[in-house]
């Protein structure tokens, strides 16, 4: 599991002319899901997503997580994060899990990130959409689960 986690002023999820997610101050998260990742992965990025120190406090830039600032996380599914680029110049997606076994385990990151005490907007899984980031800093970070190891959330 890859997530992409950009520290966002706003960010807004529309399909069509349909605005299905959007937050203020917080967290958008671009997740990607890769063949044979499992809930636990998902509820670890989850609870380092809610615990990581991204916020200012003062003149302290690192000192606050989203939850301590009140903000909200946006997810959003972007399975070309598994695109593998290795060899040619078309990705291939061959590590990328099967939409039935993604859904549920972005559905499980952003539910996890909930319970943390974080309030969670998303977008629409699998639809085509245009994610509006506004990055505050910036401030852009790569969380993976095969570099995270067991029990590092």
């Amino acid at each position: 599991m890859r997530i992409v986690l950009q520290r966002v002023t706003r960010g807004r999820v529309t399909v069509g002319r349909d605005t299905v997610g959007a937050i203020g101050v917080g967290l958008v998260a671009l997740v990607g899901i890769a063949d044979g990742d499992r809930r636990e992965d998902a509820e670890r990025l989850a609870a380092k997503t809610v615990r990581l120190r991204l916020f200012a406090d003062g003149d302290r830039p690192f000192h606050r997580s989203v939850a301590d600032v009140d903000g909200a996380v946006l997810v959003v599914s972007q399975f070309t994060l598994m695109g593998d680029v290795r060899r040619g110049n078309r990705p291939s997606w061959s590590g990328a899990a099967d939409p039935g076994a993604a859904e549920p385990l972005v559905e499980a990151y952003a539910a996890a990130v909930e319970r943390g005490g974080v309030h969670v907007e998303r977008g629409r899984f699998g639809a085509d959409m245009s994610v509006t980031i506004e990055n505050d800093g910036p401030v852009t970070l790569l969380l993976d689960s095969d570099a995270l190891g067991p029990g590092s959330g």
